[in-house]
């Protein structure tokens, strides 16, 4: 699949099929996955996959509780999908690593960074993620894990205190087009509204 078609064929899918992904598959996925970049080729990221039924269902019950009983739209959609990937971010990985002799940051101080880039390159593995989904036929979604549901999350899953979900995603073959969500309906932003050339506000 050309990358133009590729980009633009993705979007997040909130429901999926019963049937199975190869784990040849997921390996594909992850594997251009950890091509990301990242701040001084760190690569402080993991990634927990969650292929099992008996593991998927465990997830949502850390992730949704009591909704669970009483499920919406978007969870009854979601928990049907075969496959959840966790990418989990290591601040630590990045302080250690900008503390060697080529970076010099020997005070580990977090307030030298502009940003998380811990979390940001992490980010942007779980969109080569999401894009490689699409180059295999599969569908994909992005989504939020609550904060309070992060530490049951990890213990879990034996997940190290030092790792922090990003996020997840959701992984499997699509089923009908059940319509345009809510939040697609908003359209997107045209670019000239967003794109500023030269000085903010220039065209």
């Amino acid at each position: 699949m050309e990358f133009s078609e590729v980009v633009r064929r993705r979007r997040m899918v909130r429901r999926y099929s019963s049937r199975p992904v190869d784990r040849a598959v997921i390996d594909r996925v992850l594997g251009n996955a950890v091509r990301a970049p990242s701040a001084g080729f760190s690569q402080g990221w993991a990634f927990l996959v969650l292929d099992e039924r008996e593991d998927v269902a465990r997830f949502w019950e850390v992730t949704a509780g009591e909704r669970l009983d009483a499920p919406d739209a978007w969870l009854r959609g979601m928990s049907t999908a075969p496959v959840v990937v966790v990418p989990l971010s290591s601040k630590e990985a990045y302080l250690e690593r900008y503390a060697e002799s080529d970076k010099g940051w020997t005070d580990r101080a977090e307030g030298r960074w502009p940003v998380p880039y811990w979390h940001l390159d992490t980010a942007m593995a779980a969109l080569l993620a999401l894009l490689t989904a699409v180059d295999e036929g599969l569908g994909a979604c992005f989504f939020g894990v609550p904060v309070e549901a992060v530490d049951p999350l990890r213990e879990a899953f034996g997940v190290p205190a030092t790792y922090t979900p990003v996020g997840a995603i959701t992984l499997g073959h699509r089923t009908e087009d059940l319509g345009v969500s809510g939040s697609a309906r908003r359209g997107r932003k045209p670019l000239e509204e967003v794109v500023h050339r030269g000085r903010w506000g220039s065209r």
